[in-house]
């Protein structure tokens, strides 16, 4: 069973406090967890404002879709990213 996790490297300017960056990271996760039925978590730079690297996970019994999930989570507007197959 192939299992993709998926590692984006965020910058957010919005944030001027960790309270602003807890606040919008947890908008993301909702609405990923939402619209895509995947798994995520913030995974470093818990204790800075402006950066975070937050984990996408999912499963299924193809590569192939685990491979398109991905590429629908990241849509148009990312920046870098790496996509592994456990």
């Amino acid at each position: 069973m192939p299992v993709g996790l998926l590692t984006l490297e965020l910058h957010i300017a919005d944030a001027r406090s960790l309270k602003d960056k807890r606040q919008i990271l947890r908008g993301l996760k909702d609405r990923l967890r939402g619209k895509f039925n995947v798994a995520v978590a913030e995974l470093d730079f818990h204790d800075v404002w402006q950066s975070s690297t937050v984990g996408v996970v999912t499963l299924s019994n193809a590569e192939q879709h685990v491979e398109a999930e991905a590429q629908r989570v990241l849509g148009p507007v990312l920046v870098d990213h790496s996509v592994e197959l456990l």
